[in-house]
């Protein structure tokens, strides 16, 4: 500040006062000051400012990926709400593990956030007490957990899987199979095998056809190896649901290589609703989940609480089936 000030022509102090926007600066000076700024290449440190205000600016998020759309939706959505205020984004990705998510929360926590934005509800022992214990806003997304650390901003993925299935069943499927990942690190896909599960119970069908990827993340090539697996071992499947619309879309690929037509053959519906599954041949039958509006939501919620203007609540976000060519 020093250096913009001598090049400025201004003490150091109006450097800061003009950089900060806390209190009139004629308008030719702060030109110079900017012109000054350009000069040098200048990034006002905020450091020293943060200590004593005990605000840093940002929020932090952490998403398990960020290969994934929907959660590039999500982050989308944080930042877009975000650009309201003066407050910043930092993001973080787990890989679909808790112990990664563990590190991270104490790694920004150490930053000083002035919220967190979490995806899911579960979290290691270790991570719920800093959570607990950060003094800040906590926002829990894409869930609906039991015992919430703090806010929640999310849906039932247990219902909206339910949903799916109900309109499936009521479209005349009855022969099902399931397509998941690795359930130990994807809560929601566990979740969702859940509502699998309990949907077709009370339509009184099986629920056993299930092929399991052991991978993180699952992908589109793994819904190739997944169908094929589940036509070998149960061949009369009149369709199959994946845990997301990225083995979907590969699913219906092998499908094709087989020689096999969708749906006539066999029905394939996803999850998630992502950008693929509306431009795939057929488009995929899926669950929209709003995934840009759950971190729009989750934003405008974390702003409200910081201001005082709300305090932690469950918001319940919206999802509806889409029917497409796949089923």
């Amino acid at each position: 500040m020093a250096d913009v000030g001598r090049i400025a022509g201004v003490s150091a102090m109006t450097v800061s006062r003009a950089l900060k926007g806390k209190s009139y600066i004629a308008k030719d000076t702060l030109e110079r000051i900017l012109a000054a700024v350009d000069q040098l290449g200048y990034v006002l440190d905020q450091s020293a400012g943060s200590l004593s205000s005990r605000r840093s600016g940002f929020i932090a998020a952490i998403v398990p990926s960020i290969d994934n759309s929907n959660f590039a939706d999500t982050a989308r959505g944080i930042t877009d709400t975000l650009a309201q205020t003066s407050m910043q984004l930092l993001l973080g990705y787990t890989n679909y593990s808790v112990e990664r998510e563990e590190e991270l929360i104490e790694s920004m926590l150490r930053r000083r956030p002035e919220g967190i934005i979490l995806t899911g509800g579960k979290h290691t022992s270790k991570a719920r007490a800093m959570l607990f214990n950060s003094g800040i806003p906590v926002i829990e997304t894409w869930d609906v957990p039991e015992n919430p650390v703090d806010a929640v901003v999310g849906f039932s993925n247990t219902d909206a899987m339910e949903a799916l299935v109900d309109s499936l069943v009521a479209q005349g499927y009855s022969r099902f199979g399931f397509i998941t990942g690795s359930e130990a690190s994807d809560t929601r896909g566990h979740q969702r095998h859940i509502g699998f599960d309990r949907a077709l119970s009370r339509h009184g069908l099986t629920s056993d056809r299930v092929v399991a990827i052991e991978a993180v993340p699952i992908r589109m090539s793994h819904g190739g190896e997944a169908i094929r697996a589940l036509l070998e071992r149960y061949p009369d499947t009149d369709v199959a649901i994946c845990v997301s619309d990225l083995p979907a879309f590969g699913a219906i690929m092998e499908c094709k290589r087989m020689g096999l037509v969708v749906p006539r053959d066999i029905a394939i519906a996803g999850f998630g609703d992502y950008e693929i599954a509306s431009i795939s041949e057929p488009g995929i039958t899926t669950v929209n989940v709003d995934s840009y509006g759950i971190g729009a939501q989750a934003a405008g919620q974390m702003i409200a609480m910081l201001e005082n203007r709300g305090t932690a609540a469950t918001i319940r976000t919206s999802y509806h089936v889409l029917h497409r060519g796949s089923t």
